[in-house]
């Protein structure tokens, strides 16, 4: 029995029978159609390359094998790149020796697609797909133009940069590496080329850009534009000549798999805490700035998606007075846009952003950009504003420290109405608007917020239960009864 992939080494039977599939991998059973291949070759093909697993049920993940097909079927999934799409995208077959799960010599078939960076790949129908995440989407109208276009464009980070060698890496981050894809027991040369780091040309072997950025140990050598430039100004605008405010410039420079943390670290010691009067409870509450994972996330989307081929130019955090930017050289990535940003996701550097998925850095199916969005919310500030010009992306977070005040108050009192709102002790105000924003709690949550005893909590719920302004979800001996403020608003 083999035990894995021989192509691609990270591709062990362990994984690819147990990993949940993703941008660069999905299973199918041999029972499929060869013509339902189609959609994902070619979303493979249009994206970042990927591959096609064929013998393992999709839902079960059982070792069903290919061989009670026959040889003609066999024969058919692989030729499916070159008889099911236009033009036949490059790609590689694979057979693993397999024991099934009726304990028989079986076999899966890998077909490796190869990431088309200048062409489109379509169906024979002509239909287009892209893989995004772990789905395969059909590209149409706009979304299909932007792929035709972006495919004239060469990925920055797939090129050969013929002046750098493995010497010139970081050789603890390319540890760190081996360790995050488990691929501890192949050389850190067996690694790069197995993720497209590393490449043959006219017969020596060169590192990719995407490489270099991401572990070189002196990045100002090869690309002194991998920097996050920090603006502090006095005041809420840009002084110019014998106006100019800045009152903090500072110049973070690592290689991108560094730079987040050392940005994160810095900028998190510039950014100021508030001190509130809490209208519910008469106390003055400790407040941040900004929800810290809304302008970090903000950081690692302009890091990972940026142009790194525009010289002269890096990314730049800019802190006024009331509010934040963060600008990233180049425009949205292909089927991005300003109006879609919340729902879709595509990356510009594609291998980066695999490398920052592994270390954390990046959230798949568009997590992060949500969350930036439901963060600012929660913390009573205004949604965050994305613009995009000829060179850049902006996105500004606003802070607004009046204004979070008056929308938390103003929410719960508007729910309730002001006649049950007066009814109300300061403890009961207090546990109401933090139901109010959060939404069903349990109770011992709501005793930690409060930092006050069970008995003082049951009191005071049951009050306001009586009032028809929270209900109880569960029976009061579930352990997992939640208390949750009632919609009153008509």
């Amino acid at each position: 029995m083999d035990a894995g992939s021989k192509m691609n080494p990270l591709l062990t039977l362990e994984y690819i029978q147990t990993e949940h599939e993703n941008r660069y991998f999905d299973r199918k059973s041999a029972k499929i159609r060869v013509a339902d291949l189609a959609p994902l070759i070619s979303a493979f093909a249009n994206a970042d390359g990927g591959t096609i697993v064929i013998g393992i049920s999709d839902k079960k993940r059982t070792l069903e094998g290919i061989d009670s097909v026959g040889e003609d079927r066999i024969n058919e999934f692989i030729n499916a790149p070159k008889d099911c799409c236009k033009p036949m995208p490059d790609y590689k077959e694979e057979i693993l020796q397999i024991i099934n799960t009726e304990g028989k010599a079986d076999r899966l078939l890998l077909l490796h697609i190869t990431g088309c960076p200048d062409r489109v790949i379509r169906t024979v129908n002509d239909a287009t797909w892209l893989r995004i995440g772990d789905r395969t989407k059909e590209m149409l109208g706009e979304n299909l133009r932007n792929l035709e276009y972006s495919k004239n464009a060469r990925h920055f980070e797939n090129e050969l940069n013929q002046d750098a060698t493995i010497m010139d890496l970081d050789q603890e981050l390319l540890a760190e590496y081996q360790k995050k894809v488990n691929a501890e027991d192949i050389s850190v040369q067996q690694l790069l080329r197995a993720r497209g780091f590393a490449r043959n040309h006219n017969g020596k072997e060169y590192l990719t850009n995407g490489a270099v950025l991401l572990f070189a140990e002196n990045i100002r050598q090869f690309y002194p534009n991998c920097r996050v430039r920090f603006l502090r100004y006095d005041g809420t605008f840009a002084g110019v000549g014998t106006h100019i405010n800045i009152i903090q410039d500072v110049n973070i420079e690592y290689p991108i798999l560094r730079i987040l943390d050392k940005a994160r670290n810095y900028i998190r010691t510039q950014l100021r805490n508030f001190t509130m009067l809490n209208v519910q409870t008469g106390r003055f509450d400790v407040v941040p700035e900004y929800p810290e994972f809304a302008w970090v996330e903000g950081i690692v989307n302009a890091v990972t998606h940026r142009r790194y081929d525009m010289s002269g130019s890096f990314i730049k955090v800019s802190m006024y007075d009331d509010r934040l930017e963060i600008e990233s050289p180049g425009r949205f990535p292909d089927v991005v846009t300003v109006e879609n940003i919340k729902e879709t996701r595509f990356s510009r550097n594609p291998a980066i952003s695999r490398v920052l998925t592994e270390f954390g850095w990046v959230r798949e199916l568009n997590e992060g950009v949500k969350r930036i969005y439901s963060d600012m919310e929660d913390f009573f500030l205004d949604p965050p504003v994305y613009t995009e010009t000829d060179q850049s992306v902006r996105l500004v977070l606003k802070n607004n420290i009046v204004m979070r005040s008056m929308r938390q108050g103003n929410r719960t009192v508007a729910n309730v109405g002001e006649d049950i709102w007066e009814k109300l002790d300061e403890l009961e105000k207090k546990i109401l608007t933090y139901m109010t924003n959060r939404g069903a709690v349990r109770r011992h949550v709501i005793e930690e917020y409060t930092e006050k005893s069970s008995k003082t909590i049951t009191t005071r719920l049951n009050h306001m239960i009586e009032l028809g302004i929270v209900k109880a979800n569960g029976n009061k001996y579930d352990p997992n009864r939640t208390y949750e403020a009632c919609n009153l608003v008509k």
